[in-house]
């Protein structure tokens, strides 16, 4: 399998499980610190997956790009319109939240990297040579040898 299907393939599980677990967070948990955490780290990890599924060849711009919507998003709250739009169409909290929190960027700064730190160690992983995706040798001179 090529890295970018391989890369496609693991995104779209993994979002699949997120959306999963994040739903179940939703609605199964109580409403918490620890879930409020949980679902804003599921959100941002799914958002990661969204954009490798996106742009499969590049890394680094969808690990910036997912952190840039996320706190775009969570800025965006201090307009109010999610909760108005929330409350005529409720599904809207689930893509735009409610309120601001400052705490919530940085959740989302974190999962997204331990998002893009998995996926390099899935893509390295399942390649023969282990150099997830880098061009033959690269991974080599990188690790010193």
């Amino acid at each position: 399998m090529s890295p970018v299907r391989l890369r496609r393939w693991a995104a779209s599980a993994a979002l699949a499980v997120i959306v999963v677990a994040g739903l179940a967070v939703h609605g199964l948990a109580p409403d918490t610190a620890a879930t409020d955490i949980a679902g804003d780290a599921l959100y941002a990890a799914a958002v990661y997956a969204a954009g490798v599924l996106l742009l499969p060849r590049r890394r680094v711009g969808v690990a910036l790009a997912a952190a840039a919507w996320c706190v775009a998003v969570e800025v965006f709250q201090l307009t109010g319109l999610p909760l108005t739009w929330g409350a005529a169409f409720p599904p809207v909290l689930l893509v735009l939240g409610t309120v601001f929190d400052p705490r919530d960027l940085v959740v989302y700064v974190c999962a997204v990297a331990a998002a893009a730190a998995v996926d390099v160690l899935v893509t390295r992983r399942a390649r023969p040579d282990g150099s997830g995706g880098l061009p033959r040798g690269a991974a080599q001179r990188s690790m010193g040898r």
